[in-house]
């Protein structure tokens, strides 16, 4: 009986110390998934805040676009482009800035991190149905390349 207590002195102590690890790690468990949903809350919140600029934008162009006579409505509609060269998967854009004043000043203040003028593109083709591809993008602090929403519609 003396040889088995002494077998099992510290017993209780090396139980309670594996306690305390499984509780450690299940606890940095839980402040490792309280960061990741506040990133994707985030990244949640800019995309909502992309998809309602292309559609305020889109808003615009489609009520701003003077259509009298009909016929030269699809030459009014360039007016509407902005940055319409490069390659909206890298989101890098060049080119003119709008001659609508409303494209230029939609472009300056919209309040997504990383975003500048020249990441957004409003890329008009009147030879196809006057259709308008807006692309907005955006860089959060964590991301490593741009995000981008891109929205197309059709203006008649």
């Amino acid at each position: 009986m003396v040889a088995m207590r002494a077998y099992q002195s510290g017993m209780a102590l090396l139980e309670a110390l594996i306690g305390i690890l499984i509780f450690s790690i299940g606890i940095l468990a839980l402040v490792a998934m309280q960061a990741a949903s506040i990133n994707t809350v985030a990244d949640a919140q800019y995309r909502i805040e992309a998809v309602n600029a292309a559609n305020q934008i889109l808003s615009q162009i489609w009520v701003n676009l003077d259509r009298n006579p009909i016929a030269i409505a699809p030459n009014r509609l360039i007016d509407f482009e902005h940055q319409t060269t490069g390659a909206p998967a890298s989101c890098n854009f060049s080119g003119a800035a709008a001659a609508n004043p409303a494209i230029n000043a939609w472009a300056a203040e919209l309040r997504l991190p990383g975003t500048t003028a020249a990441m957004q593109q409003i890329d008009i083709d009147t030879g196809v149905s006057n259709r308008v591809t807006i692309t907005i993008c955006w860089q959060a602090p964590n991301d490593t390349a741009p995000r981008r929403h891109t929205v197309v519609a059709y203006v008649n």
